[in-house]
């Protein structure tokens, strides 16, 4: 690769090659690609502003000759592209001590393998819901899209109806199989998560995908839709059904906080809880905490008693659920996972580590 005329294809199929999940592109600093959660460098030199220019610029053009007004203008911008018979990409372009940057994220053109992905049935089942919310949470880059499009495909697999997905991007393209499945994407399609989320509720759907519950707005959206007898598949970035149920509290004014805790201990079906931890050889697997709300956990989400959610998730495995402390022994015992990483993604570590030693 001639490095004095910097060609975005050549290091997007480096990354595949590479079977990478990320791409860098910053000034001052080499090409870099993540690959099972470490950076490896791509190119021999560190990249100049003019380098960085072409690449973004490259990018865009890829995207449909998509404008740089929303960089420019708002100062960073999402969006997807895909090249034909290659591979999607999802791309943040944002602007970093005045100079512009870009982080690519691979996204396979063919729709996850869930067994290959270790994704469990008690996840998948969720799949079976008609009504109510569900929500995926994690960290950023913790594969909660991917989760959720394996439920989608599940649903989209093995009953009749419409899908509606509003992302920001779109990243899996969902096929019509039994169900008829109509894919937004904010900015390109619709305004914003909000506008979407109310539009939708008029195009007769019977399971609705929301990329992110960002806001108040979106949030408060979020709860009605779900009343009203759709299904309503979402994400947070929190860790942990209580974390998760007091974020979504906390957005509201203290006076509706009542109110919303009632509306989420009828609406609410579950929350699923993931990490990426690396591996023993040197690659990242899933584990999961399941939380799905029965009698018991409707009424601590009602009188806000979160802080019991724990111990009765770890109870609750003949219900399906599971304790993500239990999953990361389970990835212990059969040598998956170090006992420092173990203790390291652990919610209560004290108590695990006592586990770990017996």
């Amino acid at each position: 690769m001639d490095e004095n005329n910097l060609m975005l294809q050549d290091f997007l199929h480096m990354i595949l090659d590479k079977k990478g999940s990320d791409v860098y592109i910053v000034p001052g600093a080499k090409v870099m690609a993540k690959i099972n959660d470490q950076l490896e460098p791509l190119s021999i030199h560190k990249l100049k502003l003019s380098d960085c220019e072409s690449l973004i610029h490259q990018i865009y053009s890829l995207a449909d000759n998509r404008t740089l007004d929303r960089l420019a203008r708002e100062g960073d911008d999402d969006f997807s592209f895909g090249l034909a018979s290659f591979g999607r990409f999802r791309c943040n372009a944002f602007k970093q001590r005045g100079t512009l940057a870009a982080v690519l994220r691979v996204v396979p053109f063919q729709l996850p393998d869930a067994t290959a992905l270790h994704i469990p049935e008690a996840v998948l089942r969720l799949s079976t819901r008609k009504r109510g919310m569900a929500l995926v949470t994690g960290p950023a880059g913790s594969g909660k899209t991917t989760t959720l499009a394996c439920i989608i495909d599940r649903i989209n697999q093995n009953r009749s109806g419409h899908i509606i997905t509003l992302e920001d991007p779109i990243e899996y393209i969902h096929p019509h199989k039994k169900c008829l499945v109509t894919q937004r994407e904010v900015e390109n399609d619709t305004r914003d998560f909000a506008h979407a989320l109310r539009a939708s509720l008029r195009q007769a759907p019977d399971v609705i995908l929301l990329g992110e519950m960002r806001d108040f707005e979106t949030i408060q959206t979020a709860l009605t839709a779900a009343e009203t007898g759709h299904l309503l598949l979402s994400t947070l970035h929190t860790l942990g059904a209580s974390k998760t149920i007091d974020r979504i509290v906390d957005v509201f004014p203290a006076g509706q906080q009542q109110q919303v805790r009632i509306q989420l201990s009828m609406v609410l079906q579950a929350v699923v809880s993931q990490q990426l931890i690396p591996t023993v050889d040197g690659g990242i697997v899933p584990a999961f905490e399941v939380m799905i709300v029965n009698s018991a956990i409707a009424n601590m989400i009602r009188e806000n008693k979160v802080q019991q959610m724990d111990n009765a998730i770890y109870a609750g495995a003949g219900d399906g659920m599971i304790s993500m402390d239990n999953d990361l022994l389970r990835l212990y015992r059969k040598k998956r996972i170090t006992r420092e990483n173990a203790l390291l993604y652990a919610i209560n570590p004290d108590v695990l580590a006592k586990r770990l030693a017996d």
